[in-house]
């Protein structure tokens, strides 16, 4: 099959394409032929080796942690899928190495789901990993509810694209940070405020228009945006970042709790979003399209952190 391989840890020079054996399967895998393969920026943080310490891994490196395709095979223990049927998935496997910026790739049953109905496989492909972070981040760590505040930060990516969506569909409020060029998409997606973070500190622009603070912000960008984020909230407000360790500071407002989160595979809550999406209250986020042959391309866009939605490589011709 072909694939696109990373054998020694560095930049965008190091990804080939190559010719490789089909995965080995385990009984409670499937294998799935990949039309599509999303780009994350994870793609390029494994790449360079910055989370070589953190995730247990085996090179030659497939990147790529999501897909969609159709189903090729089922294993032995395999009940709820059969050949032939659209699925999308969540790729990550304990062991970092068999990924899905390739032709096939092997998936537990149990992070798997039927794709939506009412998407293309290109657009399925940009959902699992992003659209799970968002869902996990904002239902089972942050618990927004109905009529709160949350501060979507870089609304405009593709976490971003997704949480916009589920908090706006869960009743909330949502405010998000973004380029003005992005203000129209965002407010499209559902946001009811954007904030210009480029044209005066964003902290200064929510207070004007939530004197309080927000119930939760969502952090998407690290840095320096996450640690002006923590006087945003109310007194006891909850902070979930996706990129860095939190460090509450001294003078944060009282009570407020902050965690990170990495996001977990799970066919259960992909089979809830492809519900979300077939009813139509969840749409795709813009679209880049590449073939698996530029993946190298896709790595470095999705690097530059500019943007808007998702980017995922055609691999079936």
């Amino acid at each position: 099959m072909k694939a696109i391989i990373l054998e020694k840890f560095g930049g965008t020079n190091r990804l080939q394409l190559a010719e490789l054996p089909q995965p080995e399967m385990t009984d409670d895998e499937v294998l799935i032929e990949v039309a599509y393969a999303g780009v994350n920026p994870v793609d390029w943080k494994i790449r360079e080796g910055y989370l070589k310490e953190a995730l247990p891994h085996q090179l030659p490196i497939i990147p790529g942690w999501e897909c969609a395709g159709t189903i090729k095979k089922v294993g032995g223990r395999v009940q709820r899928f059969s050949p032939g049927e659209k699925v999308y998935a969540y790729c990550r496997k304990p062991l970092v190495q068999w990924g899905a910026y390739c032709e096939l790739v092997a998936v537990s049953e149990k992070s798997i789901a039927r794709a939506p109905k009412q998407m293309k496989a290109e657009e399925a492909a940009g959902v699992p990993l992003a659209a799970l972070t968002a869902f996990q981040v904002l239902f089972d760590v942050a618990n927004l509810k109905k009529d709160e505040t949350v501060l979507i930060h870089a609304g405009a990516g593709g976490v971003g694209s997704f949480a916009i969506q589920f908090a706006k569909n869960a009743g909330a409020r949502v405010l998000t940070t973004a380029r003005q060029i992005n203000h129209e998409y965002v407010k499209q997606l559902g946001a009811d405020v954007a904030l210009d973070y480029t044209a005066r500190p964003f902290p200064v622009s929510l207070r004007e228009i939530e004197a309080q603070g927000v119930d939760v912000i969502f952090d998407c960008a690290g840095g320096e945006t996450l640690s002006q984020s923590y006087g945003c909230l109310k007194a006891g407000g909850r902070l979930v970042t996706i990129v860095d360790q939190p460090t509450i500071p001294a003078d944060a407002p009282q009570g407020i709790k902050a965690q990170y989160h990495f996001v977990t595979p799970s066919g259960r809550q992909l089979t809830e979003i492809a519900a979300l999406i077939d009813a139509g209250k969840i749409k795709a986020p813009a679209l880049q399209i590449l073939p698996l042959a530029d993946a190298a391309k896709a790595q470095e866009l999705s690097r530059a952190g500019r943007t808007r939605g998702k980017i995922v490589l055609k691999v079936k011709s």
